[in-house]
């Protein structure tokens, strides 16, 4: 049995200006260093016991810089890189705001965006980084089982919660905010939702 944490990297200057992100690889602005902080302040508070704790990341700057500073602020080692957490690739959307997008493509669930990651390979390159990403942590922790915590991009954690709730979190409409966190249980090959944050659009 393994916790698992999944937290969405912190805001970008493309965050605060509503752009679309994907696989671009766009950095912190200080405001997301400060949410990083406070997420790795918030999971010391809640440790309530030596469970060693092992972080790891997306390698996309904004994902990893923000690990580092959680693991940092838990004075743990420093995190393992794996592509496979990197955020969905947009294709042509990259760079471009909301409006832009429906007025090309429409609705966000049923858009066809070209060169786009397809949703159903975003979910199977997700949860098999997170099978290794817990099983390299299993091998260096043991005989200990250790907390995994993650840090990622908010559709492929989408993709994770939907997966674990059979497509019925998170609600339509609601967003993963930067810098929030969202908990599962592993059993054996199962997730199981423990807690996610969401924030109306």
């Amino acid at each position: 049995m393994t916790l698992l944490t999944l937290i969405r990297h912190g805001e970008t200057d493309w965050n605060r200006n509503g752009l679309i992100q994907g696989s671009t690889d766009i950095p912190l602005n200080d405001t997301g260093r400060a949410q990083a902080r406070e997420a790795g302040m918030l999971l010391a508070e809640r440790r309530e016991d030596d469970t060693p704790i092992v972080v790891v990341s997306s390698d996309l700057s904004r994902a990893a810089e923000t690990a580092d500073i959680i693991a940092e602020v838990l004075g743990v080692a420093a995190p393992h890189r794996y592509p496979g957490l990197r955020e969905r690739s947009y294709g042509e959307a990259e760079g471009v705001d909301a409006v832009e997008f429906r007025e090309r493509w429409g609705q966000w669930s049923t858009a066809q965006v070209p060169g786009a990651e397809p949703w159903p390979d975003v979910r199977d390159r997700a949860l098999r980084a997170i099978r290794t990403a817990v099983d390299d942590a299993r091998r260096a922790t043991a005989p200990r089982a250790p907390e995994v915590v993650a840090v990622a991009h908010g559709a492929l954690i989408r993709q994770v919660i939907r997966h674990a709730t059979s497509d019925e979190l998170p609600a339509e409409g609601e967003r993963l905010p930067n810098g929030s966190a969202h908990t599962f249980l592993i059993e054996r090959e199962r997730l199981r939702l423990l807690s996610y944050v969401g924030a109306a659009v």
